[in-house]
């Protein structure tokens, strides 16, 4: 129950031309507990999932427009007239806004370079008409897989915004270590005759600050003579 309650969670959209192979994988689908989207073709497929068809810029393209629920799969059949689902998948996996969603390819024909050039296009699955329960049961791991890396972004931006204020802390601790050096070997490349000249200096500071307090440096001292205490300048 468990298992069924996490899958029907997952929503797949499911593209082909035919009816009849539509009703096939809409009711495997359904029957293992996913979310079911079908259309007829690769345009209407990229116009639910947002795509504005007169521009290929990403500001006119929103994923979440035409449904209440993200899309986690994609199955398209291969041969459909106008957009093929190679064509199909070659959009989504161009785009940075899809390129994350699992796509799987169907086709009636087993023809080996077509399998080998959607697989190296970037399709997750190639299954070969009719589709049978064990190919839907396939499905699964390639949704949990793009969940894994959707869950592990928040994380991945923390650690970044951790170690860029680590970086700016040492850069702060080094500029001021910095500082202190300078000032102390200015302080060591003074001649002996400045470090004199500032003693000198520092005395005659002192020395004004006497004279400023009323105390006088050549002050009048008493001169003792025959026992009487005899004053003089």
């Amino acid at each position: 129950m468990v298992l069924a309650a996490v899958e029907s969670q997952f929503h797949v959209l499911a593209v082909d031309d035919s009816l009849i192979d539509r009703k096939l994988i809409e009711m495997l689908l359904k029957k293992t507990s996913y979310q079911v989207t079908t259309v007829d073709s690769g345009s209407k497929a990229l116009e639910f999932l947002g795509w504005n068809e007169k521009s290929s810029d990403e500001a006119f393209f929103s994923p979440k427009i035409n449904q209440e629920v993200e899309v986690n799969l994609i199955i398209t059949d291969y041969c459909m007239p106008g957009m093929t689902g190679y064509d199909l998948l070659k959009k989504i996996k161009e785009s940075a806004v899809l390129r994350d969603i699992p796509v799987v390819i169907m086709s009636s024909e087993n023809v080996p370079s077509r399998i080998n050039r959607c697989l190296e296009e970037g399709a997750d699955e190639f299954f070969l008409k009719p589709v049978r329960l064990a190919d839907v049961n396939k499905l699964k791991p390639h949704i949990m897989k793009t969940k894994t890396k959707e869950s592990q972004k928040p994380q991945n931006q923390d650690d970044d915004d951790d170690e860029k204020e680590n970086q700016e802390s040492e850069e702060n601790n080094n500029s001021g270590n910095k500082q202190i050096e300078e000032t102390q070997d200015q302080l060591q490349s003074e001649s002996p005759s400045q470090q004199q000249q500032t003693a000198s200096s520092n005395n005659n500071n002192s020395k004004r600050k006497s004279m400023d307090e009323g105390v006088s440096p050549d002050r009048t001292r008493p001169r003792y003579n025959n026992g009487l205490t005899v004053m003089s300048n």
